[in-house]
């Protein structure tokens, strides 16, 4: 069903099939289906609804909006489910293991489904992180008419006239532990850091993808920053949903749009907004399903080339309601473009292209505003998703360096064979200054699921260690994350990555300037102890956990699970 006629209104047959097709006719019928539906482009919508999340809590809305408007505009929508984690609940947990799995999770169901029951195209809605990657996955391999719908982002919470975040709460815990906040703030923060339904509000991993998408041309433009509880957001998705009946007629089909040069778009405006780190990984999954050649070396060839112009949080001030009150993502693309660090001629769902899209936005940031810098004035003038290469990780890795006065650190490594055991000795103050933390056996085969680092580093910042340490890991760092933090470190310790020789007391360089994270210990030395090294027993024997760990891959290829060897 991947090719274009394969694709085309699969649904006729039921009519023109005649008496064979009876039974799935009756069916149907017993789920609203009248004579003339059947003619009709019968359209998926892939609710990610849940009130596990706040991400997902607000989604319902939305679906209900697109099957109206999928009606109206003359297709058949047939809802159905997908799952959701939400990362914030299982932070710091043995739950976040699934974190990394649920999107390959999430694809395979809204695959399955829209194969097994043949949708002549889809309209995926997601919440929390992995639902945004995991829907695009399963929308490059269909390659059916689709449109993607974020649900939308929450607002900023308040306390003592200062904007909350989720990631608020995390750095609380420890600076509460470290004395520097009174109880009672704690509570204040814990009690108003999450006001409204919608995902997580900084340019955490959530936001980012959104952006991305929307850069790639997969969803409406200044869908990705709206509010999940605004009016607009809703309006948005029945807007997409009309739209994705016209796609069916015209036939244009995901990978027409998710090309190449998409994918360097929505590199380049995530390195433009501050994104996270979880992008790269994303990135390489979505275009390894799209079957479009894209490795690490892209982001670092495009880090160079692009600012970051959005001062936007973790660490910078704003949120991204800030974002979208100024303009959004088509005020970057649009930025980006007049500069020419965005290719104008990729399609978009609209039917139009980039350049086509943009030809009524600004060029340049409104006045009286600084959440968005001028392209003269950037917060930075090269992109902060770094990839560092060397001894310690030669298939690669990815660090955040944005907020950092010097991005390199030259210190003892301080070995924890868990995020649980380093987060102890952060709250125990057994972590000095200087000090280059490793988190190992955390990666996507060896954790299994890759968690994200997100405890440990907030209660480093909260410590007010942020620039004073470094931390290395095979694990991921949650899109809340900045500091000195090298993460996705490949190959990772499970596999015999050199993560896996470190020991206490070791020097370890980590130098963004160099793109360079490397042990300073000989390698004779590093070859002894891998003779003496051995792997450890995998964690999980069963189930889901375990099936994971047999099948990704490195995360230097985007941690996939259908990769041909």
């Amino acid at each position: 069903m991947a090719g274009r006629e394969q694709a085309r209104n699969v649904h006729s047959r039921i009519v023109t099939e005649g008496d064979a097709r009876a039974p799935n006719r009756a069916m149907l019928r017993a789920v609203g289906f009248e004579d003339a539906d059947f003619a009709k482009p019968i359209l998926g919508i892939s609710n990610s609804h849940s009130t596990i999340t706040p991400c997902n809590a607000g989604i319902q809305v939305l679906a209900d909006r697109a099957a109206r408007g999928i009606r109206e505009a003359g297709g058949m929508p047939q809802v159905f489910g997908t799952i959701t984690i939400s990362d914030g609940i299982s932070m710091g947990t043995e739950g976040m293991k699934c974190s990394l799995v649920s999107r390959e999770v999430i694809a395979d169901s809204i695959e399955t489904v829209c194969r097994g029951q043949s949708m002549d195209g889809v309209l995926a809605i997601g919440g929390c992180d992995k639902n945004m990657p995991g829907a695009m996955i399963a929308l490059a391999r269909l390659n059916i008419p689709s449109v993607f719908v974020y649900g939308g982002t929450i607002r900023p919470g308040s306390y003592r006239g200062e904007d909350l975040t989720i990631v608020s709460v995390f750095e609380a815990v420890g600076a509460v532990n470290a004395g520097k906040m009174s109880r009672d703030d704690f509570l204040g923060v814990e009690r108003n850091a999450c006001p409204s339904v919608g995902s997580c509000g900084g340019m955490y991993t959530a936001n980012t993808m959104s952006s991305a998408i929307e850069a790639m041309g997969m969803s409406l433009p200044s869908s990705s920053t709206m509010a999940a509880p605004d009016p607009e957001k809703a309006d948005s998705t029945e807007a997409s949903a009309r739209r994705l009946v016209e796609l069916v007629a015209e036939q244009l089909l995901p990978r027409d749009i998710m090309t190449r040069a998409a994918f360097e778009n929505a590199i380049a405006v995530t390195m433009a907004l501050g994104g996270s780190t979880n992008a790269v990984l994303h990135l390489l999954a979505i275009a390894h399903a799209a079957e479009v050649k894209l490795d690490l070396d892209d982001f670092e060839r495009i880090r160079r080339k692009v600012p970051v112009i959005c001062d936007l949080k973790p660490s910078g001030r704003y949120v991204a309601t800030d974002l979208h009150r100024v303009g959004g993502v088509p005020l970057v693309m649009k930025m980006l473009l007049r500069a020419g660090m965005l290719d104008g001629s990729c399609k978009t769902i609209t039917g139009r292209t980039i350049e086509q899209n943009l030809a009524g936005i600004p060029d340049e940031p409104p006045a009286g505003q600084d959440v968005v810098r001028p392209m003269k004035a950037p917060l930075y003038a090269q992109g902060h998703l770094a990839i560092l290469r060397g001894n310690l990780a030669p298939e690669g890795s990815v660090a955040k360096i944005s907020g950092l006065e010097v991005p390199r650190i030259q210190g003892p490594a301080r070995v924890f064979e868990s995020e649980e055991l380093c987060l102890e000795a952060i709250l125990a103050d057994r972590i000095r200054p200087g000090d280059v933390l490793v988190i190992r056996y955390e990666g996507p085969r060896g954790g299994p699921g890759m968690r994200e680092m997100l405890a440990p580093t907030s209660a480093i910042i909260g410590k007010g260690l942020g620039d004073k340490v470094g931390m290395v890991t095979d694990g991921r760092f949650s899109g809340g994350t900045y500091g000195m933090v090298v993460g996705h470190v490949a190959p990772e310790a499970q596999m015999g990555g050199p993560i896996a020789l470190v020991h206490e007391g070791d020097s370890i360089t980590i130098d963004a300037d160099r793109n360079l994270i490397q042990i300073d210990v000989d390698a004779a030395e590093l070859e002894r102890r891998r003779a003496a090294w051995k792997p450890p027993a995998p964690r999980y024997e069963r189930g889901v956990l375990a099936k994971y760990a047999r099948l990704v891959s490195s995360s230097s290829l985007g941690a996939v699970t259908d990769r041909v060897e």
